[in-house]
């Protein structure tokens, strides 16, 4: 089970750092726009504001790498505790934003999360 629990926080890594491609670099591109669902001038428009977006999911990603390469305890609180903000952010967004982000970020993050918790400490 560790294993599993820990190719799922990879994945929910992996997801994240594209997701800050997308809103850091690629935004205001075609393929940010079908990302994003706005056109070219709403795409403009939030760019920096996506941009902000995308530099906090790379953190999120950088916070579940340090979780996979630490040694426990340290490891286990790490992935703990970004997967826990990967959930609530996902939640929020869902929330407030798009439906869609409790299936693509809400769901996948917990689904991490319930694998970690189970897996427990090494």
């Amino acid at each position: 089970m560790p294993l599993t629990a820990d190719l799922l926080v990879a994945l929910i890594a992996l997801l994240h750092v594209y997701i800050l491609v997308m809103e850091m670099f690629l935004w205001e591109k075609e393929t940010g726009r079908r990302f994003s669902g706005f056109d070219a001038r709403l795409a403009r428009e939030t760019a920096a504001m996506a941009a902000n977006q995308g530099l906090y999911n790379g953190f999120l990603a950088a916070g579940l790498v340090w979780g996979l390469v630490s040694d426990d305890p340290t490891g286990f609180a790490a992935k703990v505790f970004f997967l826990s903000c990967v959930v609530i952010a996902g939640l929020y967004g869902a929330a407030t934003a798009n439906r869609r982000i409790l299936y693509a970020q809400a769901l996948p993050g917990a689904l991490a999360l319930s694998a970690v918790l189970v897996a427990g400490p090494s």
